[in-house]
């Protein structure tokens, strides 16, 4: 059994797609033989609808429930899949037989003639109308990944590196607005609807005319952050280098003060230091990594200390990236326009007056300077032997640092547009890239993001155009400010924050595609994480060499910050990486180094790469916006909550037995809602549109409203790799073996024990209303 629902002006267009020979010549059989009985019969009996057939053909009043041949059928893993049409789709009469006593030759052969005539019309309308419709066009509500394929092989490396060299050529002479600019006319030219500019006056922090420097007290040695001289000549196109390395929203200043090794910053580590030393008003020297940056500050700022020296020891990175006299910038901000935080950017807003968002003066340098610094001697630096870096803490350095950062508001722009969905239009797929933010220091790895996503639109309108839409809108998006706290992203986000809480289904990230050629990583929600392995493995088995892959829900640095962490929206960010960033620390890539043309190029020569991401990216996107039932597994949500929970882990009996409640509630919607589907009587578009809404929600209890700087408030996130346990639970427990009470640690087990029963409760609540519809039903 499946359903149709037909609109009143495509009836004869997309009917006419589907008919074959053999069904026009059973539908002109059926015109003869209805006739003849009415010219035999004046009060021929009434027909009947096959049971298809009965259902509402008028247009809903909110076009929410155009749904065509929604067939789900439960999977061995609990997911809805389609089912194939049946047979007897076409609707089929009940009818009385014939009466042989009205019956003659020359009325017999009257009817003939009529049959005849109609048949030859028949043909002859289905001929024209199949001229006037696409003639490839496809139902989108048709699960063929065999028709994703088709979509996505027009993807080729070779116009990904093309669009790549067009858009570099645009920098660094161009503006934020005139690549805006060019990529909305691209876009546009390209078929896709809709696109515009969306713009916000946001205020920005940027390097001042002159760099930062640091001085040396014992020799009154000045040096930049990359360890060059003050006093040498600046080398050929350095200028620029030099300014790009700072830490924007920094406080700005000159301190004069001791330099005190603080290694990475963790709780353990300052508690060491402050038995031997007073960190008051003193310059710590801080490794990046292992727990993000703003939390490390803000532990600093507890501690007292005034200014920061922040650097990447090289025994972190692989031996071929050698970064000891690269300059990198950070940024401090948490997200968005810190000039209206939690609110958007829009004329009539609020501004505050908030230009640095520490207290402590903060500056990158190199581990070049960082050696210079500790007077490290040659001869400790071995082959196949990394020492990492460490001031003794018995030696003293005294340090001058001079940092001095500008804030100005400036326009950040956002392109944006879209492919409209057939069924459920109000539900957006939403895929975003990055390009510049404004700021000339920050390379040209945005025109890698940018090149992947333009040759999906290519892809994807291509398909259109012959007459395919996906089920839902897919949103592309191109944020700006993206290097300097995710600005474009936070502003839209909060814009439209009211419809994207009800109406977003997904997130997936473009942004920085290509970091490395060793490693696919791939960031997935719990919900999302068997159909990306589903999606690597596939295309996996479709190559001769398959390299390694990871699939985890971890923090990540990019775009999709706002939407996992504000709206509880399932996200996937596919990215290359080096392997050793993967087995080193986590967090390095809170570094932003100005990769420039020639090294994207270097790492991908071919831009094979980029091909596979956008590819892999593609083909999640057009199967969340396709599927008639979302491809998002529940059980999956519970079970990362209960891995969570393992171990050797203080007062968890309480979360233990709450999260399986949790399972137990996340199986019985899995299967006891799947059922229903492989029933043609329960196959209804409104029972489909009532669990998507619950699927698309599933995340949301797991925000919490409080988390210490830089932790994600979507619990479901993992620190890094090698960290099982919920962040925040961690980072309290260890707050709390440095004081007398553990009150920090109880409220944080109590909000994670409310956000698992919250979860539990959604699950149970979701059940009882489809209970409600069967009983409504019966």
């Amino acid at each position: 059994m499946a359903y149709q629902k037909v609109h009143g002006d495509q009836r004869t267009c997309s009917h006419s797609q589907y008919l074959d020979n053999d069904e026009l010549q059973t539908t002109a059989l059926d015109l003869e033989w209805d006739m003849e009985k009415e010219l035999e019969e004046p009060g021929f009996d009434q027909f009947q609808l096959d049971n298809s057939e009965n259902q509402n053909l008028g247009h809903s009043d909110t076009s929410d429930l155009n749904l065509d041949s929604i067939q789900p059928a439960t999977s061995p893993k609990g997911r809805f899949q389609r089912l194939q049409e049946e047979s007897d789709y076409i609707s089929h009469y009940t009818r009385s037989s014939p009466k042989s006593n009205r019956g003659s030759f020359c009325h017999l052969l009257k009817l003939l003639s009529i049959a005849t005539i109609l048949f030859i019309f028949g043909l002859l309308i289905g001929y024209y109308t199949r001229a006037n419709c696409p003639s490839d066009a496809i139902s989108s509500a048709t699960n063929d990944p065999q028709l994703y394929q088709e979509i996505l092989k027009t993807i080729q490396a070779e116009d990904i590196k093309k669009s790549f060299r067009n858009l570099v050529q645009l920098y660094p002479s161009a503006v934020d607005t005139d690549i805006s600019k060019r990529i909305k006319t691209h876009w546009t030219s390209l078929g896709l609807e809709d696109v515009q500019f969306v713009n916000y006056s946001v205020l920005l922090s940027l390097p001042s005319a002159s760099p930062s420097t640091v001085t040396l007290s014992s020799g009154a040695q000045c040096f930049h952050p990359s360890g060059q001289p003050c006093n040498q000549e600046d080398r050929k196109d350095s200028s620029q280098n030099l300014l790009y390395s700072y830490a924007a929203y920094s406080a700005n200043g000159i301190l004069q003060a001791e330099v005190i090794d603080v290694s990475y910053g963790t709780r353990e580590d300052l508690k060491m230091i402050k038995k031997m030393k007073n960190t008051t008003n003193q310059i710590a020297l801080l490794k990046l990594g292992k727990l993000p940056l703003l939390y490390k500050i803000s532990l600093l700022e507890k501690a007292g200390f005034g200014g920061v020296l922040l650097y990447i020891d090289p025994c972190d990175v692989p031996v071929t990236e050698n970064l000891n006299h690269d300059n990198f910038m950070v940024t401090l901000n948490p997200g968005g326009d810190p000039s209206t935080p939690g609110y958007p950017s829009i004329d009539g807003s609020f501004r505050q007056s908030w230009p640095n968002l520490t207290s402590l003066v903060v500056q990158p340098i190199s581990a070049s300077l960082v050696e210079k610094l500790i007077s490290l001697p040659a001869a400790t630096t071995k082959k196949d032997i990394c020492t990492p870096l460490e001031l003794p803490h018995e030696e003293k350095r005294i340090v001058r640092l001079q940092v001095q950062t500008v804030t100005k508001f400036k326009t950040v722009t956002n392109v944006v547009g879209y492919v409209k969905g057939l069924i459920s239009p109000d539900r957006y797929v939403i895929v975003g890239s990055q390009h510049d933010s404004g700021s000339p220091y920050i390379g040209q790895e945005w025109a890698s993001s940018t090149a992947v996503i333009t040759s999906l639109i290519r892809a994807v309108m291509q398909r259109v155009k012959r007459g395919w839409r996906p089920d839902r809108t897919i949103v592309f998006c191109s944020w700006g400010g993206t290097t300097l706290g995710n600005i474009g992203s936070y502003e839209w986000g909060e814009n439209f924050q009211k419809v994207l809480q009800k109406n977003a289904v997904a997130y997936i990230s473009l942004g920085s595609p290509v970091r490395g050629n060793a490693s696919l990583q791939s960031v997935a929600s719990p919900s999302l994480r068997q159909l990306v392995v589903e999606k690597i493995k596939f295309n996996c088995t479709r190559r001769t060499q398959c390299q390694e892959n990871n699939v985890s829900s971890v923090q990540i640095p990019g775009d999709a910050h706002y939407f996992i962490n504000h709206l509880g929206v399932p996200t996937v960010q596919l990215v290359y990486e080096i392997k050793k960033a993967l087995e080193g620390p986590s967090f390095l890539s809170e570094a932003i180094f100005p990769k420039h043309a020639t090294k994207i190029e270097e790492t991908d020569p071919f831009f094979n790469l980029h091909e596979t991401i956008a590819r892999l990216s593609g083909e999640v996107i057009l199967q969340i916006a396709s599927d008639p039932v979302l491809p998002f597994n529940a059980l999956d949500i519970a079970l990362e909550v209960q891995n969570r929970l393992k171990g050797d882990q203080p007062c968890t009996h309480q979360l233990l037995a709450m999260a399986s409640r949790l399972r137990e509630s996340a199986e019985l919607f899995q299967s006891d809602e799947m059922r229903p589907a492989n029933d043609p009587k329960e196959r209804a578009p409104t029972r489909v549109r009532m669990l998507n809404d619950i699927l698309q929600d599933m995340e949301k209890s797991f925000l919490l409203q409080q988390v210490p700087p830089g932790f994600y408030r979507n619990i479901l996130y993992r620190m890094d790799e090698k960290t099982l346990q919920f962040s925040v639970l961690l980072e309290t427990l260890e707050h709390c073996e440095s004081q007398a009470s553990n009150e920090t640690f109880q409220a944080a087990m109590s909000d994670v024990w409310g956000s698992i029963n919250s979860a539990q409760v959604y699950f149970k609540a979701g059940l009882h209303v489809f209970e409600n519809v069967l009983d409504g039903k019966n």
